[in-house]
């Protein structure tokens, strides 16, 4: 699948806007591990990997996922792959004994919001960096991007976006870091 999304700089008026006009579907904790791969860099290849654990409601989920590098100029669309996992230790002792290393844990709280069918939006307070809207939808092939990128970035457009972000949550704390002088 590949998941058309667009991010942007957020605010306290953005997210009043967000909760008064879309449906709620709920709340949920996020806590992303990166790995780095062993023979090749990420931050050049534009990918990531991760493990992302999932609390909201009571409930827990986790994943690996790795994203490919970005289609287009101006969103974030990429190839990215999924996978549920149970064991969250076995899966990262797997990566660990195959080379990867852990570069960061991210962690942000989430809370999602249904716009229509296939398309949601999130709002996301990540710690050390602050707050964000992301927009996705999922598409199964890459046809339709720049038309659907169109349509996303005019939604938040709507909502009051100014300030659009490509970069990832872990490429912007990693340079937040680096600048301010702080050892990873």
């Amino acid at each position: 699948m590949i998941e058309v999304e667009l991010k942007g700089y957020a605010n306290d008026k953005i997210f009043e806007k967000v909760r008064e006009r879309f449906k709620f579907m709920r709340k949920e904790t996020h806590e992303d591990i990166y790995y780095q791969h062993p023979c090749r860099d990420f931050s050049k290849t534009d990918e990531a990997l991760r493990i992302r654990i999932k609390r909201f409601n009571g409930h827990f989920e986790a994943f690996l996922t790795y994203k490919g590098p970005k289609l287009d100029n101006m969103s974030k669309t990429r190839k990215e792959i999924e996978v549920p996992i149970s064991d969250v230790d076995a899966y990262s002792d797997l990566l660990t004994s195959l080379g990867f290393k852990e570069v960061l844990t991210i962690v942000k709280v989430r809370e999602k919001y249904y716009v229509e069918k296939g398309v949601t939006i999130t709002l996301d307070e990540v710690e050390g960096l602050g707050k964000f809207i992301e927009i996705e939808k999922l598409i199964k092939d890459n046809e339709n991007i720049e038309e659907e990128v169109k349509k996303l970035r005019k939604i938040l457009e709507v909502l009051g976006v100014k300030k659009f972000e490509r970069k990832s949550y872990l490429e912007l704390l990693l340079e937040k870091l680096k600048k301010n002088g702080s050892e990873i």
